[in-house]
């Protein structure tokens, strides 16, 4: 067995983050307006101490986990995280993702992994205090384009469903047909038959896409403590109406955002403006519409609903659950009902919640630390292979194919192809022809300046026909570079933004969750290359 290694690489090195992400792995002070805390002990720390000044209704929070839990036979370590929730020195820590089929991309393992591991470092670093990850689940979108597809090897393999509205109330009638198709082509694997049983047990044991996707993660990810919430539930929006009301009556939530972006959008990419009212209506059949002033009163246009102002504030105190936050507002909900300190997401969503400092300190809610989810590339014993035939640095992995394909071919050469070196002399040159120019006549410089653009446009083309025609050269370096960029950067992008889990499972079965835990970093900012080995168990076979 070829034993396994872990190498990190800063965000920057992988020219795959935005400014905003390596702005805030690198502490700079134009992102500090826009978080409350730190990603450090410190920040946690204060957030703990912010926290235990909110009064969260835990007892609310308990019952309808026990609710939604009903049925399962929970972990020694998920009751103890259960029971520990009514003590006021129990904090969540949090990571929030929608109920993509069949876990949509690998990072929706990893920061559920993220969340677990900061948990367990955090009660290391905090003794005194209990830490339980909580994976939140965004059940109400209504985003099917999104989240009812999935990409297994560069192949999307799409739900087939006419249903409409939040897709976690979505029924999950059709799935068998890709769980099929699953079990037919990975079933010759170690764990494929145990991955199939898995996603049957899941999506074929339970009427809705919310509680499949409980089931489903609670398989994963059960003998580490974690807790799944649904927060499409009346108790717990119950507790969100005073900010509904507030949303309705004055709307405060969008001045507060466009106030942020004046300075935001001077150095970053806007996320949302968001809405005068922040709200959508969420009716019995899952349809999710906005909800709009109209005159004296509110409008559900999409469903031709009117409401007076007294009709809607009364809904909202009685109908809890006929009302669903929007982006704005969707955090201050989730850190309502949770006694959280830290949310970790990814880079638009880090970037999204620091458009939102001001929206809490006006609902009164604290802030979480928020820390940038972990992220990965995993390398399979094919990877290493054409890696070690390309001659590759890891972090060279990074760099783009043509980029690649022109450093080998110099390499080979022993010279470099770039004819910058050549456009210098041009340079030169016409300089000095345009002063004989001048001197004979002035007129004749725009016509020498011209001759120099169209002899510097020949050069770059000439400069790209070399390089191409070098590249048709390369062998066996070249073939290994273009599967390495293509396996592991599905559509030039990283591999965990694309490429799902179930494959890697069917190979190396639960202990690559095990696995991705013990290499997750808890709050050090780096990217991790896990090479994988052709098994993680001890013994050969299963």
């Amino acid at each position: 067995m070829t034993e396994q290694t872990i190498e990190r690489l800063p965000y920057s090195h992988t020219r795959s983050f935005s400014k905003l992400v390596n702005d805030y792995v690198q502490d700079a002070v134009e992102l500090e307006p826009f978080y409350r805390h730190k990603p450090n002990l410190q920040g946690m720390a204060a957030a703990m101490e912010a926290r235990q000044h909110f009064p969260n209704n835990r007892e609310v929070l308990a019952e309808v986990l026990k609710e939604q839990y009903n049925g399962y036979a929970l972990t020694e370590a998920q009751l103890h995280n259960l029971a520990s929730l009514s003590s006021d020195t129990t904090f969540t820590v949090t990571t929030a993702h929608q109920p993509n089929i069949f876990t949509g991309p690998l990072y929706f393992i990893y920061k559920i992994a993220h969340a677990v591991r900061l948990a367990s470092y955090l009660k290391e670093q905090f003794p005194q205090h209990h830490f339980v990850p909580v994976y939140y689940m965004g059940s109400e979108d209504a985003d099917l384009d999104e989240l009812g597809h999935f990409y297994i090897e560069g192949e999307k393999i799409a739900w087939q469903t006419d249903q409409q509205g939040a897709v976690g109330r979505m029924h999950t009638q059709g799935l068998g047909q890709i769980i099929d198709r699953l079990q037919g082509q990975y079933a010759h694997l170690p764990y494929g038959s145990d991955m199939v049983a898995m996603l049957r047990k899941a999506y074929q044991e339970n009427d809705n896409i919310q509680e499949a996707t409980m089931q489903l993660v609670d398989q994963l990810f059960r003998h580490t403590g974690l807790l799944v919430l649904i927060p499409d539930n009346a108790r717990l929006k119950q507790l969100f109406t005073p900010i509904v009301r507030r949303e309705l009556l004055e709307g405060f939530s969008q001045p507060l955002v466009l106030s942020t972006l004046e300075a935001f959008s001077r150095h970053y990419k806007v996320q949302t403006e968001g809405r005068p009212i922040n709200l959508f209506y969420l009716d019995e059949s899952g349809r999710r519409e906005r909800i709009e002033k109209s005159g004296d009163g509110f409008m559900v246009e999409a469903l031709g609903l009117h409401f007076s102002t007294e009709e809607m504030l009364a809904l909202a105190g009685q109908r809890p659950e006929l009302f669903s936050a929007n982006v704005i507002l969707r955090g201050v909900f989730q850190e309502t009902v949770l006694p959280n300190i830290a949310f970790i997401g990814g880079g638009g969503e880090l970037a999204y919640w620091m458009e939102l400092r001001a929206v809490f300190e006006a609902a009164g809610v604290p802030y979480p630390v928020l820390v940038l989810r972990n992220s990965f590339l995993l390398m399979q014993e094919q990877h290493q292979h054409w890696q070690r035939r390309a001659g590759l640095a890891t972090a060279e992995l990074f760099y783009d194919e043509l980029t690649l394909l022109n450093r080998e071919t110099e390499r080979q050469r022993g010279e470099s192809l770039s004819l910058q070196r050549f456009e210098e002399g041009f340079f030169n040159q016409y300089n000095r022809l345009q002063e004989l120019a001048g001197q004979i006549d002035p007129t004749l410089q725009p016509h020498v300046a011209a001759l120099h653009t169209r002899a510097v446009k020949g050069l770059h083309q000439l400069e790209k026909k070399l390089q191409r025609a070098a590249r048709r050269g390369l062998q066996e370096e070249g073939e290994a570079i273009r599967k390495l960029k293509r396996t592991l950067f599905p559509g030039g992008g990283l591999q965990e933004r694309q490429e799902n889990f179930m494959p890697l499972y069917a190979r190396y079965g639960p202990r690559l969750v095990d696995h991705i835990l013990a290499h997750s970093l808890a709050l050090e900012p780096a990217f991790t290359v896990m090479h994988l080995p052709e098994s993680l168990n001890t013994e050969a076979g299963k």
